[in-house]
């Protein structure tokens, strides 16, 4: 095994140590699932007892036991109706509901975290004991328990539905993280700690960014002013950057049809995640748009097209739906209602390379200037599971090859991720390392092949004849909600000038100066800045305090010898020093401060 492969082992098998342990604690335990997770593991459990923070301990100290006692994993394997056998003889339902669920349905009533715990097209199952506990599972792990290591932690318990449905038993899903060393788990500790400090749901609600309502519904934030202006700062700083490159404009409504996207293919993948609408004038079966690209393949199909007219770039940045599990929704970063900063390319075939070497610059310069550095994952189909796509094998390997190819040529480092393809096409995913080394897959460029064909788009080509062309889906921010959550953590709620949803505060010294802090105020506003008045009956220091506490880039003290037309003193957030610019500089040196990074 390498790093990696080993390190996947070591996790895995914290899932059973854990799930050996909670067995040993506990009486009549039922265990669901326990999947390597990035950085770690959980596993979901069905119990009596309510597991605490306090449990997290005992359990953690029964965990180490069992790797002080150095118990084997020994692979075992049986035909399935045998193992059906011995899990029910052994009452663990969910053992016996997911192998009943592959020898009745197959590969497709399995989903990606439960694919650790069973082989997945095997006519057999495996099962490991370690010690007197025995568990479902593919593998790999390791020799002994001993190799498991001390460098993990039990972090967290919460809930969860088995398999993922509302409508099943609630289970509890304890979480832990394990690394190879001690050193890697306390840095990783560390970073835990700032992330409750930079949470944005916490820094949300005091800087006064967004809400949610109970009468709306959960996963559907609303956007208060400020936030809304930061949204409209992104939607621009992303327009600045593709406008120039020949990307036009266009609007789609926010329902369709159930008809575009059977035809699209997306029904068939997607219709339990999909909000139906029926209209009571016809028996028409509408759907709150779960995303855009068939929208956009209508408007390419609308009026015939030449070779002449290639490449044709759409963009739009609009919301569609998912229908989210409640229990899944997690403030921004995970929401119902979802607001795509979305593109799609009509091209040639060969001119796939230049338009995705374009998004990728696109991507990579909008970064730089957010100080998030980027991976790349070349994102291809799982050649065992051809069910899961869309196309040939033949499409598949031609668009791997050229995204391949593309990567090379541009020198760039990149990774595969097998399975991590979307169902009609390869991708190139940007991975993005925020402030405090956390990952996040935000923008991507995707090959499509598939969809011009099911719509039948063609152009007239050179030769006289019809041809398809491609269809490339681009983003760059990804959705807004989410990426939004991900920048508030980024920045720890300290935004930069561009993106700020207040530039800048005005505070009196006292109530003499409010006439001329509001003309000026009304100037600051004339000419696009973000800029606010805190006209109150406090004293100056503890406005300037307040406006630290907001975070707001730039406050501005207004008195008498403001008044006579005296340099301003600007309180910049973030530094000791003050800023003293003439007066008849503040908006033009404002403006400049908050010009896009790139």
């Amino acid at each position: 095994m390498n790093d990696s492969e080993q390190l996947f082992a070591k996790r895995h098998s914290g899932a059973h140590v854990l799930a050996a342990a909670v067995n040993e604690l506990y009486q009549g335990v039922k265990f669901g699932v326990g999947p390597v997770i990035d950085d770690g593991f959980f596993y979901d459990l069905s119990l009596e007892h309510t597991i605490t923070e306090e449990d997290l301990v005992a359990i953690d100290a029964k965990m180490r036991e069992i790797i002080t006692r150095n118990d084997a994993f020994v692979r075992k394997e049986m035909p399935i109706d045998e193992a059906i056998a011995f899990f029910k003889e052994r009452g663990q339902s969910f053992k016996v509901e997911l192998l009943s669920a592959l020898k009745d349905k197959g590969t497709t009533s399995i989903r990606p975290d439960e694919a650790q715990d069973v082989e997945v097209g095997a006519t057999t199952a495996s099962v490991y004991e370690t010690g007197s506990f025995v568990d479902l599972c593919r593998g790999p792990h390791v020799s002994k328990s001993s190799e498991v290591g001390g460098a993990f932690k039990l972090t967290k318990v919460s809930g969860a539905y088995w398999r993922g449905d509302e409508k099943n038993p609630q289970m509890q899903r304890v979480y832990g993280v394990l690394f190879a060393t001690q050193a890697e788990l306390d840095s990783y500790l560390t970073m835990l700690e700032e992330a409750k400090k930079r949470d944005h749901r916490k820094l949300g609600a005091e800087l006064g960014l967004f809400a949610f309502s109970p009468l709306v519904g959960p996963g559907l934030p609303l956007f208060t002013p400020k936030g809304a202006s930061m949204r409209r700062a992104l939607e621009e700083f992303v327009w600045s950057l593709t406008r120039p490159q020949g990307y036009e404009r266009v609007w789609i409504p926010h329902l369709a049809k159930v008809d575009l996207y059977k035809t699209s293919g997306h029904w068939d993948k997607f219709q339990d995640d999909i909000f139906h609408v029926t209209s009571k004038k016809t028996d028409d079966l509408f759907i709150l748009k779960p995303m855009n690209c068939p929208h956009h393949a209508q408007i390419y199909a609308s009026e015939p097209r030449s070779y002449r007219d290639l490449p044709i770039r759409f963009a739009e940045t609009t919301t569609v739906y998912r229908d989210e599990n409640t229990g899944q929704l997690a403030g921004l970063t995970r929401v119902r209602s979802i607001t795509q900063d979305d593109a799609h390319v009509f091209c040639a075939a060969d001119q796939v390379k230049g338009e995705v070497r374009q998004i990728a610059e696109l991507i990579q310069k909008f970064y730089a200037g957010l100080g998030m550095p980027l991976k790349i994952r070349l994102s291809t189909h799982d050649p065992a599971h051809p069910e899961n796509y869309l196309g040939s094998p033949e499409l598949w390997k031609l668009a791997e090859g050229q995204l391949a190819d593309l990567l090379k040529e541009m020198g760039e480092e990149y990774f595969v991720g097998v399975g991590e393809a979307a169902f009609y096409g390869p991708k190139i995913d940007f991975i993005a390392t925020d402030a405090i080394g956390r990952n996040w897959q935000l923008a991507t460029a995707q090959l499509d092949f598939n969809q011009p064909e099911r719509f039948g788009l063609e152009y007239a080509a050179a030769d006289g004849e019809k041809h398809r062309p491609v269809m490339v889906h681009r983003a760059i921010s990804g959705s807004l909600e989410r990426f939004l959550g991900v920048i508030i953590e980024h920045y720890a709620g300290a935004f930069p000038m561009w993106l700020a949803p207040v530039q800048i505060r005005l505070a009196t010294v006292s109530e003499t100066f409010i006439p001329f802090a509001k003309e000026f105020l009304a100037k600051l506003k004339d000419a696009g800045i973000r800029a606010e008045l805190d006209a109150s009956d406090e004293k100056l220091g503890k406005k300037i305090r307040a406006a630290a506490l907001m975070k707001i880039p730039w406050t501005i003290v207004v008195g008498g010898k403001e008044v006579e037309g005296g340099d301003m003193q600007v309180n910049v957030f973030g530094s000791e020093e003050k800023l003293v610019i003439p007066q008849a500089d503040v908006i033009a040196r404002a403006l400049e401060a908050g010009k896009f990074p790139v």
